[in-house]
């Protein structure tokens, strides 16, 4: 039956959307990823519309009480963890695809295209990197040989290949390579023919500033459909964040970055973290997450990044790689800071995150 929910059991033995499922199913599978979903226009790939309101000229996310109301005005800035939003939103309109908040994901997926285009410049092709006139381009037609020259040129696999992670095959023929990220870095998308930042031609970046389709998806040209066996996103290779970062896809200097962890939070850190600096790292910006809240009365996303961030923490203590009391300590420390009078709420969000994320544990630096 081609509506039949069909899934698989990974090794941990939690259900995996495989191909087309019910977006009610997809949905919940993202939020207990610890992935922020939003509404997708049914049979499309755009968000949802936003309410009347919301669709005025000059009107902006920016102070919109739309989502702190449960509407999924505004794309990927509605996006959410929250169980009982999920359900009311595709409960009752299950024909909503479902779209995953890539920053407030912690994922970067790269997306190869495979468009019809005209082969750009040499010096587009990879940006930065020069290919010399003595090479032959003509076989060079689709997203899938740039990113496979990049990686070659590294003397790595390319992520196409790499049946280490979560890969998405695309309605068009494209693939959707999902990794995580793990350093606290707020790697920003792009597009393959972008001028002030690109990977390579034929190849987007989609991370903070962008969504992507769930897997398990259907959209009116088809399912987006994961292949091989891997269903959880593999941390994002070295050689590849270094090539993100040579080509721009880090915030520029003026942006501000996240706000600095509390002072009396810090030594706490360092001790939930073991020492390994890679840990504390993760944890001091998921921790800057939650205290910048403290500076946006209303629609900072509170429960959402609080919720990312106990669920991270749960993996990470799952994984030996912290403290679990410590851990939960510092996070309820930061939090109450930043919604003060809310403790009790503060505390189920955290309890609840954590147990969901000792489910999957995180392991850093390739650590089993």
């Amino acid at each position: 039956m081609p509506n039949e929910l069909r899934f698989s059991r990974s090794d941990s033995g939690h259900s995996t959307p495989e191909r087309s499922v019910a977006t009610h199913t997809v949905a919940r599978w993202c939020v207990g990823n610890g992935w922020p979903v939003l509404p997708l226009a049914a049979g499309r790939k755009t968000p949802a519309a936003n309410c009347r309101d919301c669709s005025q000229p000059g009107h902006t996310h920016e102070g919109c009480p739309c989502p702190q109301t449960g509407k999924w005005c505004h794309g990927f800035h509605a996006a959410t963890l929250d169980y009982d939003r999920v359900d009311n939103w595709w409960g009752r309109n299950p024909a909503l695809g479902v779209g995953v908040a890539c920053g407030p994901a912690g994922v970067v997926i790269i997306d190869v295209d495979t468009h019809t285009a005209v082969l750009p410049s040499r010096d587009r092709i990879l940006p930065g990197i020069t290919i010399g006139d003595h090479i032959d381009l003509s076989g060079m037609t689709t997203g899938y040989h740039s990113l496979a020259v990049l990686a070659a040129l590294r003397e790595a696999t390319s992520p196409t290949e790499d049946d280490s992670t979560l890969r998405v095959r695309t309605p068009s023929g494209g693939m959707h390579i999902w990794y995580r990220a793990t350093d606290g870095r707020r790697w920003q998308s792009s597009t393959g023919s972008g001028k002030s930042r690109a990977l390579a031609w034929q190849v987007d970046v989609r991370a903070y500033g962008g969504y992507a389709i769930a897997p398990g998806t259907t959209t009116s040209a088809g399912t987006y459909t994961p292949i091989g066996s891997a269903r959880q996103p593999a941390p994002l290779p070295a050689w590849l964040a270094q090539e993100l970062q040579r080509t721009g896809h880090l915030p520029a200097a003026h942006i501000p970055a996240p706000r600095p962890v509390p002072p009396r939070a810090r030594q706490a850190v360092i001790a939930a973290g073991g020492g390994r600096e890679q840990t504390s790292r993760m944890l001091s910006a998921l921790l800057a997450d939650v205290a910048a809240c403290a500076q946006v009365p209303e629609g900072a996303g509170f429960t959402e990044k609080l919720n990312r961030a106990a669920y991270t923490l749960g993996g990470l203590a799952a994984a030996g790689q912290l403290a679990q009391e410590k851990a939960e300590q510092v996070l309820l420390d930061t939090a109450v800071m930043a919604r003060p009078g809310q403790n009790q709420r503060i505390e189920q969000i955290i309890r609840s995150g954590m147990t969901a994320g000792a489910k999957r544990p995180l392991h850093l630096g390739g650590r089993r």
